[in-house]
């Protein structure tokens, strides 16, 4: 069956091929050259301290900056946070660039929408990176109340498209959040990764960059 709808999720599917925010702040920190040994639960908790933080209209910039000072400081070295921050940012500008061009392509053949484990300001973030034009749904956990893989953020996305479970694919970059919550709803999906070639299901497909989705959509 042809979809009727795709429904994407945002970092680190759109705003870069396949690699998460946490994978992307640990690259940056190395950079830096800062021994750490508990990167990731200072990433965990400054990145649930962000949630419902910002204001509803905060773009891009204002929450990488502000995710960046709180990873920097939780590390102990505040020095870093405004050049994390500043290449994450250069970095991602150049995919979203790519992927709001790619849904001019795929408006006219699919209603599009986005759901994210975000902090709130999602629609903000949408309209800022020029996605919003295309988009008939903008579903942010932290405004539903649940996040990826719970079914409920899933049926919400799906009740704001306008579309049901079988009639859509999900495209997205994590395993554990993205694919097992589609599944868990009946809804097809695709598995952003660039290193991987086989998901966990023979019959999920797998692309290695997000430009590769209109030949597997063709």
């Amino acid at each position: 069956m042809t979809p009727k709808a795709l429904l994407f999720d945002f970092g680190g599917t759109l705003d870069a091929d396949g690699v998460a925010w946490k994978e992307r702040f640990s690259r940056l920190v190395a950079e830096e050259n800062t021994a750490t040994s508990d990167f990731d639960q200072t990433f965990y908790q400054a990145d649930d301290a962000l949630v419902g933080s910002l204001r509803s209209d905060a773009g891009l910039a204002e929450t990488v900056v502000k995710l960046a000072h709180r990873v920097a400081q939780g590390l102990g070295h505040p020095e870093i946070g405004p050049r994390m921050a500043d290449r994450f940012l250069d970095d991602a500008q150049g995919f979203l660039a790519r992927s709001t061009s790619l849904f001019g392509r795929l408006a006219g053949r699919y209603r599009l929408g986005i759901v994210s484990n975000f902090y709130g300001n999602l629609e903000s973030v949408c309209r800022e990176t020029g996605l919003s034009p295309h988009l008939s749904a903008v579903v942010d956990s932290a405004v539903v109340g649940a996040e990826k893989p719970d079914p409920r953020i899933f049926v919400a996305a799906l009740e704001a498209l306008g579309a049901a479970a079988h009639e859509t694919v999900f495209i997205g970059d994590s395993l554990a959040r993205d694919m097992t919550g589609a599944r868990g709803v009946g809804m097809a999906h695709i598995w952003l990764s660039p290193g991987e070639t086989k998901a966990c299901c023979p019959a999920d497909r797998v692309i290695r960059r997000l430009s590769d989705l209109e030949e597997v959509l063709a």
